[in-house]
C-alpha cells in the first residue's frame, strides 16, 4: 500500500477509535488487525485517553493487531509489529502502557525482545511482568536472561526467577518451589 494511503488508513482508524459512538469504535477496533504495524504507535498514544471507552477501544485494537500479526504464515507482519512494540518499553511510556506492551510482546516475539524485557527486571513495578514475559518468550535468549537474573536481582525476588526457570525445565537449587513448602506443621514423617 502506498505510504500516503497507509497514513490515511491509520488516521481513519484513530479517528474512529476516538469516535463517541460505541458502534463506530467497535467496528474500527475489530478491523484494526489488518492495519498492522503502522497503527501501533498511534494507538498507544490513545490507550491513555481520558475517556475510558476510547482508551479501552485503542487497547483492544492493539491486541487485534498483535493477534493478527501472530497468525501462522504472517512472519513479516509479526516482525514489523514486534519492531514497533519493543521501543515502547522505554521509560518515557507510563507503567500501565509498558506493562500492556510487554504482554503483547509475549504473544509474538522471540529473542529480539529479550533485552528490552529483561531491562525491566530491576523495576519494582514491572519486574514480575518482565519475569513472566521472559518465561513465555521462546528461545535460548530468554532462558539466558532468566539465569543471569537469578544472580543479579534482589534476594527477595530470586524465588520468583527460580520458579520461572523451573517452568522452563531448569533445575534450581537453593530456592525451593513454594508450592512444595509445607504451610502447616504435620505429624507425617519422611519415608525412607
Amino acid at each position: 500500500m502506498p505510504e500516503e494511503k497507509l497514513k490515511e488508513v491509520v488516521s481513519d482508524l484513530i479517528t474512529k477509535i476516538r469516535d463517541k459512538d460505541h458502534n463506530v469504535r467497535a467496528k474500527a477496533r475489530d478491523n484494526a488487525g489488518k492495519v498492522g504495524a503502522p497503527a501501533v504507535k498511534p494507538l498507544v498514544a490513545v490507550i491513555t485517553d481520558e475517556d475510558f471507552e476510547v482508551a479501552r477501544a485503542a487497547k483492544r485494537a492493539l491486541w487485534k493487531i498483535v493477534r493478527h500479526a501472530g497468525r501462522p504464515g504472517a512472519d513479516g507482519e509479526r516482525k514489523a509489529v514486534v519492531a514497533e512494540l519493543i521501543p515502547l518499553l522505554r521509560d518515557s511510556q507510563p507503567v500501565p502502557v509498558r506493562r500492556e506492551v510487554m504482554w503483547m510482546i509475549s504473544e509474538i516475539a522471540g529473542d529480539e525482545a529479550v533485552a528490552a524485557v529483561a531491562a525491566h527486571l530491576s523495576d519494582k513495578e514491572l519486574r514480575e511482568d518482565a519475569r513472566m514475559v521472559l518465561e513465555r518468550l521462546p528461545g535460548r535468549g530468554s532462558l539466558r536472561a532468566l539465569r543471569r537474573a537469578l544472580r543479579t536481582v534482589p534476594q527477595e525476588f530470586k524465588i520468583n526467577i527460580a520458579q520461572s526457570l523451573r517452568a522452563r525445565g531448569v533445575r534450581v537449587r537453593g530456592f525451593p518451589c513454594q508450592k512444595l513448602v509445607p504451610t502447616r506443621k504435620t505429624d507425617l514423617k519422611p519415608v525412607g
